[in-house]
């Protein structure tokens, strides 16, 4: 009963160990090592102590216990109870999953290895051979899982130029910021993502390469997602007034570390709401603003894809969907599964292009890859409630500063009008807006080219006199 109990405190200190420092698992090369080591050193003493393959079963389930007893204060897909949906599935699998992975597995392998140490331990069942092939696959599996997870990410040289992944420090919290550009004398162009905890850093250097030849480039990866996903938990908690903080401190950052008095910013999306009000609360800092996707207001442009979702459902003969769109009513809604349909299916709706996240890069490791939507969702679920009392019709009248908008011709229709109306009343020292015809909501992705150039005639247009 003693060993017993030595092994079922161990687990549960191993628990609490892992969860104060990693409240959402490994999300990152170092802790996935750490993850490892701590499990293994935890089964291998369980083993050890208990002389017995139960340990194989009883410190992980203790552990695990304790884990999930410790972040029973955290909100998000990734700590939530599991949902029975698509969303859900992938929140399982690159959360709960993933940790697993990196913590019971070897926790399970060390703790077989330390009861077969022992005398009491002696191989039964299966075959001692078989036994040692399972357990060196498994173990040489884990390893290799391990290794990839900790490789650390990386971003091609540039000759005299700028090729960079840096942290940038906001409320004490790392923001993770992508800096490219052919020369360190060129001006700076912060780019803001769409979602609450995106990244946009591969879809970046996959398509605005040509952008580093006029600007160094700097791609900020919203807080909990990316290079920044530690800063989901970080104290104040995730706020409109946190992510606006957040741009504002990479924009002085920047304009320090490249001794420039203003910067060009771009805002995508959802991330053009948080770039409007950086800009509104700040011109000093931007000789530009560009929103492109342009955001306006959230509630009514989710009302619209909702109608558009039910429409389209009924017409295109998918009774299932439009049954289940309707009893749920139109948003806003409480959490986030509930806008699960208008998220899978706006793209089909609108025929909007696939130009979506691009991860295989090496700017992303591993565990960025495997958590990219997890995080989205987790920073959604914090933040998109929000955003919700944000109208820009009414709440940014007028910049400060010289606004651009790239919008694609085929734009969602729920986001058409809503910035039409923003765009005729705005008031600004110049305004200017290019629709490119045939892209969608994601243009600076889709017409790369043409985005470009008007960046270009932003910097011949605000240089400084």
């Amino acid at each position: 009963m003693k060993r017993a109990i030595a092994v079922i405190a161990l687990a549960a200190a191993g628990g609490i160990v892992t969860v104060a420092g990693m409240p959402r698992g490994p999300l990152t090369g170092s802790q996935a090592v750490l993850s490892v080591l701590i499990s293994a050193l935890v089964g291998g003493a369980a083993g050890l102590i208990l002389r017995s393959r139960w340990a194989m079963l009883v410190a992980p389930i203790v552990f695990w216990t304790a884990v999930e007893i410790g972040r029973i204060r955290l909100r998000g897909p990734s700590v939530d109870a599991p949902h029975t949906s698509a969303f859900g599935l992938i929140a399982l699998l690159s959360g709960r999953g993933v940790h697993m992975l990196l913590s019971v597995v070897p926790m399970t392998l060390a703790a077989a290895y330390g009861a077969a140490r022992t005398r009491k331990s002696r191989p039964r069942g299966m075959p001692a051979r078989l036994r040692q092939i399972v357990v060196a696959v498994l173990s040489i599996g884990t390893l290799a899982l391990t290794a990839a997870a900790a490789l650390p990410p990386s971003t091609p040289a540039r000759a005299g130029g700028v090729a960079q992944l840096t942290t940038i420090e906001s409320d004490g919290y790392g923001i993770g910021v992508l800096l490219r550009g052919a020369s360190p004398d060129l001006p700076v162009l912060l780019i803001v993502p769409g979602p609450p905890g995106g990244s946009e850093t591969g879809a970046v250097r996959r398509s605005l390469a040509a952008l580093e030849q006029r600007f160094i480039v700097a791609t900020m990866d919203r807080r909990g997602g990316g290079a920044s996903s530690s800063a989901l938990d970080a104290r104040p908690q995730l706020s409109v007034d946190t992510e606006v903080a957040d741009v504002l401190a990479v924009a002085d950052d920047l304009r320090r570390r490249f001794t420039e008095d203003k910067i060009v910013l771009v805002g995508h999306s959802g991330g053009s709401i948080i770039g409007v009000l950086a800009v509104q609360r700040h011109p000093d800092r931007f000789r530009a603003y560009v929103g492109t996707g342009q955001a306006v207001d959230l509630p009514e442009t989710d009302r619209i894809a909702y109608a558009d979702l039910l429409a389209w459902a009924r017409r295109t003969g998918r009774d299932d969907l439009a049954a289940q769109v309707a009893r749920r009513g139109p948003p806003p809604y409480r959490d986030v599964y509930d806008y699960e349909p208008i998220m899978l299916y706006q793209q089909q709706v609108y025929a909007q292009r696939d130009a979506g996240f691009v991860i295989g890069v090496p700017e992303y490791p591993l565990l960025q890859k495997a958590h990219t939507l997890t995080a989205i969702l987790d920073a959604w679920s914090a933040l998109y409630p929000q955003m919700q009392t944000i109208d820009l019709r009414r709440d940014v009248p007028r910049l400060d500063v010289p606004v651009y908008f790239v919008q694609g011709g085929a734009e969602m229709h729920s986001m058409v009008d809503l910035f039409a109306a923003w765009y005729r009343d705005l008031q600004a020292p110049a305004k200017q807006l290019v629709t490119v015809s045939g892209a969608g909501h994601r243009v600076m992705f889709e017409e790369p080219g043409q985005f470009a150039d008007v960046m270009t005639k932003v910097l011949d247009e605000t240089a400084p006199s």
